[in-house]
């Protein structure tokens, strides 16, 4: 079977089975088993597929027929212009999430001390440190999570540091003045509702923030009172339905210039606020 063959009968298979983009799906899975890129498929189309990879590209086929995410077969992402090494230990990032690190340079382009809190891949501050240049650091509760944002920092060439911590004790007896923040916001009452490839295979550690979906908020914003400097700034990735309640933690003698910033679909997805004492 040459490669306009497999890259037609995979696209098949995963139209058959509900996935989305299919043809797109294919291709990724086909150059994952070849070991090239996108290109190569259209300018060696009728090249025979070697045995080896089509066992590979049929294994790849199934599993993301039975709800495994493309990125975590390919082990890949990008995420700010840049390919992130991911596994099933870390949320995917998504396109959504560079909302977030589009703010902070523009509030804080050049932070002394810059954390991201809960930093599964390391996407956030690994790309906010590589475009500003500032002192980074990146905090998980999660072992397998932080070698993951270790293998992106040394593959990316980061000197960010890594601390294992949750979300509040990522923040004590350190002085920073910009926190960043993308935390589990799904509330548990919403797990049926979520997609099955989201359900299934993202790590419940990263997804789940309790019953209402905004107590790991409260926690970072309790915690921000103590440890972030005068004059510097929170910066949190919204839930759907966080924004009231985020914006009420937010709401006091304690913060101003709060702004809420909306994705491209118009949902607001970052709410930054700065310290005032």
């Amino acid at each position: 079977m040459d490669l306009k063959a497999a890259l037609q009968q995979g696209s098949k298979l995963l139209e058959e089975a509900g996935v989305s983009p299919a043809r797109l799906t294919a291709e990724v899975l086909l150059c994952h088993a070849l070991g090239k890129e996108k290109p190569y498929l259209y300018a060696h189309s009728d090249e025979d597929l070697s045995q080896l990879a089509w066992i590979h590209y049929g294994r790849y086929l199934h599993e993301r027929m039975e709800g495994k995410p493309t990125q975590y077969i390919t082990s890949r992402q990008e995420f700010y212009g840049r390919d992130f090494f991911v596994s099933s230990a870390v949320l995917i990032p998504r396109p959504e999430t560079e909302h977030l690190v589009e703010t902070a340079l523009r509030l804080s382009p050049k932070a002394e001390c810059a954390v991201d809190i809960g930093c599964g891949s390391g996407a956030i501050g690994i790309s906010y440190h590589l475009e500003s240049g500032s002192p980074t650091h990146l905090c998980d509760l999660s072992a397998e999570a932080l070698d993951v944002a270790r293998h992106n920092a040394t593959k990316l060439e980061a000197p960010v540091s890594l601390h294992r911590a949750d979300f509040g004790s990522a923040l004590r007896a350190r002085s920073v003045d910009l926190i960043l923040c993308n935390p589990p916001y799904v509330p548990l009452r919403d797990e049926a509702v979520l997609q099955r490839e989201v359900r299934e295979h993202e790590p419940a550690m990263a997804l789940y923030g309790g019953e209402t979906g905004v107590e790991p908020y409260r926690q970072v914003v309790e915690q921000a009172l103590w440890t972030l400097r005068p004059r510097g700034w929170i910066l949190f990735e919204l839930g759907y339905q966080g924004l009231e309640a985020v914006k009420e933690m937010l709401d006091g003698p304690a913060w101003e210039n709060l702004e809420v910033v909306n994705d491209l679909a118009g949902w607001p997805r970052v709410i930054a606020a700065r310290k005032t004492m």
